[in-house]
């Protein structure tokens, strides 16, 4: 499973920006196995993790959901909130009891389309956060269902 860690708010956004995104943020906790979301399911808002980890998954037909990544203190949970047509192409459980920071994507947007400044940050680290998680995805894929060196580069 791909350990590395995508960049964090407080690395991603200067200061000005995070603390416009923490005044409308809301503290949230979840029990362990509780699922955040499914794929498909409407991306309505994110999460950066306090304390706790969550699995990100991928529904394999005739198969057990594939874990992609594991999320822990300080990253961002969802990006499908700021791409259209706003739908998760991921799903996420809490494998621990976690405590998070909600953000309501409506909200969010709004606030990035008023603030040029404010949506190109949040657009770059949401773009990077997207990134590392798709080679994550295609990473862990290839692990779990390719012949032995497929995944190999050239």
């Amino acid at each position: 499973m791909i350990t590395t860690r995508t960049p964090s708010m407080l690395q991603a956004l200067p200061a000005e920006y995070r603390q416009q995104l923490m005044r409308v943020a809301r503290e949230v906790s979840f029990p362990q196995g509780t699922r955040l979301f499914e794929e498909g399911g409407r991306a309505d808002r994110f999460w950066i993790l306090r304390t706790g980890s969550i699995e990100l998954d991928m529904h394999v037909p005739g198969r057990k959901a594939a874990v992609i990544e594991m999320l822990r203190p300080n990253e961002l949970v969802g990006w499908s909130w700021l791409f259209s047509p706003h739908v998760w192409h991921l799903g996420a459980e809490a494998v621990t009891p976690v405590r998070a920071y909600e953000f309501d994507a409506e909200t969010v947007r709004t606030m990035c389309r008023e603030d040029a400044g404010l949506g190109n940050a949040v657009a770059q680290w949401v773009g990077d956060v997207l990134a590392h998680r798709l080679r994550s995805a295609r990473g862990r894929l290839l692990d779990l269902y390719a012949p032995y060196g497929a995944g190999s580069l050239v």
